[in-house]
């Protein structure tokens, strides 16, 4: 009678509990960065944020490593609803053609240059090319100044890339770029640079020192020449329609906590960049500072290639370049 009454009890809270816990939502955030990433830093310290202010409403879980997919994947499932954020960086310039202007080499001097292109730019023009294809931004992270690495030389200017086989992300302004500095670029998944770095496949590949760092790059590469070619931001991304579906109070906490965490990933983002040159000397790479004014002087056709592809892509060349000295 006793376990009668007990089992009984049992079932009526585990009813009782039930609508509670089928209440609480799960919002998946799917990157490609790697234990130890900057990528996994900054979504860690967003969804913190994110399950302090959200309680028992719902909660971020976080997948890293490409678990969910990598980043064109991850782009679909967004859309199908099946993860609702993922962390793009590179790869935004296929999303839509305007992003192709952080593509430029040495368009973004430093992180205040970037924080003022976003006040001035983000609402009136990213925004709008991301709602167009059914997404929205919801924070700006970033991905960092990239860099070389490689088996075969020192890069010092342009010509030293001659015929080098150079990973690059899918993105069209990025192989071109390489193209143009004489490189062999071979548009390739993150998670797979590693394996083609060891065996050879490629010679090298360009990338922030915590992508670099964290994915052991420097276990397999002999050089790093310290170019800072491009600056990626990175862009907490949902789905629009998706988005719009969740309630209100709960958007508006995502919201917040987007923009908040800006400000940590900057600053760990800072500090990586000292922290993780170390690591990789350490590990043996050679390291050269590159001849950045040759780089410059070789990136002169990219701009005007985008200027002329894009619709409006000199006026915008023009507005991020007129706010690299402040306002």
């Amino acid at each position: 009678m006793k376990r009668s009454y007990l089992v009984a009890a049992a079932a009526t809270a585990i009813m009782v509990a039930s609508p509670a816990l089928a209440d609480k939502l799960t919002l998946k955030f799917g990157h490609v960065g790697k234990p130890g990433s900057l990528f996994e830093a900054s979504v860690n310290a967003f969804a913190t944020c994110a399950n302090k202010a959200l309680g028992d409403k719902a909660e971020v879980q976080t997948f890293g490593s490409s678990q969910l997919g990598k980043d064109k994947e991850l782009l679909q499932k967004l859309k199908l609803g099946q993860i609702t954020f993922a962390l793009p960086s590179s790869v935004m310039s296929s999303v839509s053609e305007v992003f192709g202007v952080f593509e430029m080499p040495y368009i973004i001097k430093d992180r205040d240059h970037m924080r003022r292109v976003q006040k001035a730019l983000m609402d009136s023009t990213f925004q709008p090319a991301v709602e167009a294809k059914g997404y929205r931004i919801i924070g700006l992270f970033e991905n960092g100044f990239r860099h070389i690495t490689n088996n075969t030389r020192p890069v010092n200017t342009p010509k030293d890339l001659a015929g080098i086989k150079l990973r690059t992300p899918k993105g069209a302004w990025r192989v071109k770029m390489f193209k143009l500095y004489g490189a062999n670029p071979t548009p390739m998944a993150f998670s797979e640079v590693f394996t083609a770095l060891k065996t050879n496949v490629i010679d090298g590949q360009e990338n922030p020192y915590a992508q670099i760092a964290s994915a052991k790059f420097q276990e397999v590469q002999k050089y790093l020449s310290i170019t800072g070619h491009v600056y990626t931001p990175a862009y907490v991304l949902t789905s629009a329609k998706h988005f719009a579906k969740l309630p209100k109070d709960v958007q508006a906490a995502l919201e917040k906590c987007g923009a908040e965490t800006q400000d940590f990933v900057y600053d760990t983002a800072a500090q990586l960049e000292v922290d993780l040159l170390k690591v990789i000397k350490d590990a043996g790479v050679e390291v050269n500072e590159a001849d950045k004014a040759a780089f410059i002087e070789a990136s002169k056709p990219i701009y005007d290639e985008f200027s002329k592809s894009y619709s409006g892509g000199e006026a915008l060349v023009d507005q991020v370049q007129s706010l690299a000295k402040g306002s």
